[in-house]
């Protein structure tokens, strides 16, 4: 599966673009803020519906603009094109559509056309709290799992009810045991199907990180993702009363599955204190990179793989390096901003493989014919 052909409108920085890509490698040069990354971001909308960086969708039309408009056609194992479509215009909700049909549930297109993205906010996994680690979890599972993303739809709806009930609990000055009881069992059944398989996803997981990371580094250093969970050593349903008298006196759920998270260590120690600005970068393009390959076992065939901007910090051999382990079979289609084109065609010199470079200026994107790059 690639992506052919990109057509934006209003997007970002950019009022209008029409590219066609190769099935390959396809990078994005041009200076920092001036538009690579939302390029990118456009991809990200046609797998997840949703911007990588912006999750509030009227944020993303362009200054002035009443709407924006992104369309892909995609290609696969030589089947008919298929088109994709995403219009938002102002006070109006999303419309997503799929071969010119709307979807009835957005939830329904994540994982038809699996994509993983490469960012610095990546650093955010290992800096920020455990939200983001947990969806990471989610987004990876999501893409190929089904029932997966349902369950954790509805544990999400029934612990905003259960939090706005404790609130409520707490503003009215009363309590009924009851109604937070039938809660409690909404909550159980769906928290233990969601814990079960991000259990099991890390199991399968963390040989695949781990083989990255020796690949990258090409160091024996001993890296390890442990999953840190209130059900590892509990019962759901008895931390859930055990933990009634918390809940009310901070009026929300405090234990269960929505407080996972990952413990990112390098040689025993946390990798946020004692790993190194290089060992954090190698540990983050690994973890993306087993995802992709995770993900390429689960569904079948190979997802989009985008790298924006995650050359800076990186010596020019393990970039090379890098670029040479993404050009081999086991990949498919990447894409890939840099703001150096002197670094993007030393590479292609040294690899030969099918590749395309675009300029990119204040939202101005142009492909680069071949002799026109650096020398």
């Amino acid at each position: 599966m690639y992506l052919k052909k990109l057509s934006i409108i209003n997007f970002k920085n950019y009022a209008e673009a029409n590219l066609e890509f190769s099935e390959k490698i396809n990078c994005f040069v041009g200076n920092n803020g001036a538009g690579k990354t939302n390029l990118l971001d456009a991809i990200h909308y046609l797998s997840f519906t949703k911007s990588y960086f912006n999750t509030v969708d009227v944020q993303n039309i362009r200054h002035e603009a009443d709407f924006f408009a992104l369309q892909g056609e995609y290609l696969r194992n030589g089947s008919p094109p298929e088109q994709l479509s995403c219009i938002q215009k102002r006070n109006f909700k999303k419309v997503f559509k799929l071969n010119k049909k709307e979807h009835e549930r957005l939830a329904n297109h994540i994982g038809l056309y699996p994509l993983v993205m490469v960012s610095p906010y990546d650093y955010d996994l290992i800096n920020d709290g455990s939200e983001l680690r947990r969806k990471f979890i989610d987004s990876v599972i999501s893409q190929f799992d089904r029932v997966y993303l349902d369950d954790l739809i509805h544990y999400n709806k029934v612990l905003a009810h259960r939090n706005a009930l404790l609130k409520q609990f707490a503003d009215e000055n009363y309590f009924d045991i009851s109604m937070l009881g039938i809660l409690n069992d909404q909550l159980t059944p769906s928290g233990y199907r969601l814990f079960e398989k991000r259990k099991t996803f890390l199991n399968d997981f963390c040989p695949i990180f781990n083989h990255y990371y020796g690949l990258i580094t090409g160091e024996k250093e001993d890296v390890s993702i442990a999953y840190i969970s209130h059900l590892l050593n509990e019962d759901f349903g008895q931390t859930l009363i055990a933990s009634l008298e918390r809940d009310k006196a901070l009026r929300y759920t405090t234990s269960g599955i929505h407080k996972d998270d990952l413990d990112f260590r390098i040689n025993g120690f946390p990798l946020k204190k004692y790993g190194s600005q290089g060992q954090q970068k190698s540990y983050m393009i690994a973890i993306k990179l087993a995802q992709f390959e995770f993900t390429r076992l689960k569904v079948g065939f190979k997802p989009v793989l985008l790298f924006d901007d995650i050359f800076d910090k990186l010596d020019s051999l393990r970039v090379e390096k890098l670029v040479k382990l993404v050009s081999n079979d086991s990949f498919g289609q990447v894409f890939i901003t840099d703001t150096q084109l002197e670094r993007i065609d030393q590479i292609f010199r040294s690899i030969n493989i099918a590749h395309k470079v675009y300029s990119v200026i204040e939202g101005t994107v142009s492909e680069m014919k071949p002799g026109k790059q650096a020398l």
